[in-house]
């Protein structure tokens, strides 16, 4: 019985180690080396280079991807252009599968990707001000029907509210578990969706009722940040460079873009809206807001909101380093832009002007 045993352990591991593809612990005879080594790239260059075969096994073929975009390598010595267009920035993977001797290779060397050109620069006016309930730890802001939803932070303090624009009163309200740190909100198929910071997953609300109608687990990203959609994708940070796209039916995470701007990858996008085709995303502990293009991940334009804070009443009271600019609402219809804080005691409607 011993020598049966030992005859199929040593007949799996001959049947393992000679596959025809190496396993992903096995390290790969071939290599990708990109031209000068260069490792970050923008839109509009080529990623170029070609395939180290330093044993000089005889390679039949080689396909090169870059996400799901794919390149024959040319011989004889297995070099490849892939031109930078449209393709998704950020951190990226840049894989070679080696087809030699009847086997099959794979290989891969890490990128970065930036957009071709700096975001455009963009200052504000202040068309009105008004009232804004300075207990609110303002963490996500939505306009509907000439009406403010808003849901606010901090453990024992969270709460999903509806708020009259012009008085700043509050029009209904419920808590959150004082186990709960709330985050961002957005409204979806009259359904309110709001998220937690690290409790690993978000809530669905009645829009009308504010009845508790489920919840949805965050699977791949850790914590909650911002939520906005466009009508038929929703979108959320998560404090990282990146930004998913949830599963309009099972608020799964099913993709995501990360943010760049034609020099660096950003993180700490916090809350989001969606203004006219583009993502606004306020950046955390920051007077500014990023434009985003939601298709590749491109901060296009940068709003400076600098100077703010100094129109507070209650400015004096605020701790500089928490109560922060957060909370952007959009009314599409009448095209007013609306901004506010964390415990900020106004509301500004606001005009956004190229510098």
């Amino acid at each position: 019985m011993m020598k049966f045993k030992s005859l199929l352990t040593l007949t799996l591991a001959f049947l393992y180690f000679s596959c025809g593809s190496n396993s992903g612990s096995k390290k790969s005879h071939f290599s990708i080396k990109t031209d000068e080594n260069k490792k970050e790239f923008q839109l509009g260059e080529h990623i170029s280079g070609q395939i180290e075969n330093k044993k000089e096994l005889s390679i039949d073929s080689v396909i090169v991807y870059l996400n799901a975009e794919k390149v024959i390598a040319k011989s004889p010595n297995w070099s490849f252009d892939i031109p930078l267009k449209n393709q998704l920035l950020g951190n990226q993977t840049l894989k070679a599968e080696v087809f030699y001797e009847g086997q099959k290779d794979t290989t891969n060397t890490s990128i970065k990707i930036y957009n071709d050109t700096p975001p455009k620069a963009y200052t504000y006016e202040i068309v009105n001000i008004y009232p804004h309930d300075p207990k609110a730890y303002t963490q996500g802001l939505e306009f509907l029907n000439d009406t403010l939803y808003e849901s606010t932070g901090e453990y024992g303090e969270s709460d999903l509210r509806k708020v009259d624009l012009k008085t700043g009163e509050v029009l209904k309200m419920i808590d959150l578990d004082d186990s709960v740190f709330g985050e961002g909100l957005t409204i979806f198929n009259d359904q309110i969706i709001l998220l937690t910071w690290r409790a690993k997953e978000g809530y669905i609300y009645d829009l009308d009722t504010f009845e508790k109608k489920g919840t949805f687990s965050y699977n791949q990203s850790k914590e909650g940040w911002g939520l906005c959609n466009d009508g038929e994708h929703i979108y959320k940070s998560d404090g990282t460079e990146k930004i998913w796209l949830l599963d309009p039916e099972t608020l799964a995470e099913k993709d995501y873009i990360q943010i760049a701007t034609h020099k660096s990858i950003n993180s700490k996008m916090n809350e989001l809206e969606w203004v006219d085709g583009l993502i606004y995303a306020n950046t955390y502990q920051k007077d500014g807001v990023a434009i985003i293009n939601p298709k590749n991940g491109a901060i296009v334009g940068l709003i400076d909101f600098r100077g703010l804070r100094n129109k507070l009443g209650n400015e004096k009271d605020l701790n500089e380093v928490n109560h922060v600019l957060n909370g952007i609402a959009y009314n599409p219809h009448t095209k007013q832009l609306f901004v506010t804080g964390k415990h900020w005691d106004k509301l500004f409607e606001v005009k956004i002007v190229e510098k």
